[in-house]
């Protein structure tokens, strides 16, 4: 191969060997001999090989989990507690340059949030304001990620493990409190069923005729039991008899 082949062909290796294709959802960050001197932005790009060297880096929505942690609660309750973080980074720059490996920064300090937050309030505050929880470790981790140039979306709760002999306890709460409000409802049932049938009774006194039409119903839905035998221990006569008003 005579030397202006070859040196062709070793240009052409050496343009290709720096081409860089940055995609819309990332930025890259460009060294030259290891110092930051800019930032490429999305689209057909080119450094200088074995000279330049590019880190790149995502600015979509990224999820970090929070690795279950064992938290003794405000009362003394032992429970497994994880959850997931949402952030996103909003200066690339900053995120390489000031902290090494931001992802496991955030889930390390995530952790340390969760436990110092729910290790101040009792259980049944966890149990029933997750959201809350949520928001508190939210504004402990963002404090130090502002330094870092990414912003915390947002800090979920997930699962809450509690020991055997807790589930139990809590099962046996709520089936008592349900009980309780069973017997609540039966008893104002009847209060109301004693009110209507009081009522009832007040306008039949008011009519001896009533009293002769309520008996005839009672009568005719005895008789639908052919089985029935129906004994009258006292002559109709004896009811009150419906004045003429009353025809």
């Amino acid at each position: 191969m005579n030397p202006p082949l070859l040196l062709s062909v070793l240009v052409i290796i050496f343009l290709f060997a720096g081409i860089r294709i940055i995609f819309e959802y990332k930025r890259a960050l460009k060294f030259r001999f290891g110092k930051y001197v800019g930032t490429l932005k999305p689209g057909f790009r080119w450094i200088i090989p074995l000279v330049e060297t590019i880190q790149v880096v995502d600015i979509r929505v990224i999820t970090v989990n929070i690795v279950s942690q064992e938290v003794m609660t405000e009362d003394n309750v032992p429970c497994s507690i994880d959850g997931v973080v949402f952030f996103k980074v909003v200066d690339p720059e900053m995120a390489v340059l000031e902290v090494e490996e931001y992802q496991f920064a955030i889930s390390q300090l995530s952790q340390a949030a969760l436990r110092d937050v729910c290790g101040k309030v009792e259980l049944d505050t966890i149990l029933s304001k997750r959201e809350e929880m949520g928001k508190n470790i939210k504004a402990i981790v963002e404090i130090e990620t502002k330094e870092w140039g990414i912003e915390i979306i947002d800090v979920k709760i997930k699962d809450i493990q509690l020991p055997e002999n807790m589930k139990r306890m809590m099962a046996n709460q709520a089936e008592a409190e349900r009980s309780r409000r069973a017997r609540i409802i039966l008893a104002e049932a009847e209060d109301q069923a004693a009110g209507k049938l009081l009522e009832a009774g007040k306008q039949i006194d008011k009519s001896p005729s009533a009293i002769k039409l309520r008996l005839y119903q009672t009568l005719s839905n005895i008789a639908a039991e052919k089985n029935s035998t129906i004994l009258f221990p006292f002559p109709e006569e004896v009811l009150p008899r419906v004045h003429k008003d009353e025809d």
